[in-house]
């Protein structure tokens, strides 16, 4: 079953920093950018954030999951969490510190 549009339209206006936050459709499903960095997916409408040690902290009592058969585990974030912008924008912000920058792409000849 794939996400709905509303779902990630809400996820997205949750998270303050509006203009560094995209969602991208892959497969049905949406993968959401901050900063050009894949930090979360959007599965049957869950919001999955990848696991960071500072993100578990942030979240002590965390919930791993996985997006769909065959991944590695998320951090799974719901309910309450996901209604309180400050908590899910910080979060965001913790996660995106502690993932790689992208890789520069090689332009298409």
């Amino acid at each position: 079953m794939s996400s709905k549009q509303s779902t990630i339209d809400f996820i997205l206006d949750q998270i303050a920093d509006t203009n560094m936050i995209r969602a991208k459709k892959m497969f049905g499903e949406y993968a959401i950018y901050y900063h050009e960095k894949v930090i979360a997916l959007v599965c049957d409408d869950q919001l999955f954030i990848k696991p960071t040690k500072a993100g578990k902290a942030f979240i002590n009592n965390y919930i791993e999951d996985i997006p769909y058969p065959g991944a590695k585990p998320y951090l799974l974030i719901s309910g309450d969490l996901l209604e309180d912008s400050e908590w899910l924008t910080h979060l965001v912000r913790l996660t995106a510190s502690e993932l790689p920058e992208p890789k520069k792409k090689r332009p298409k000849k």
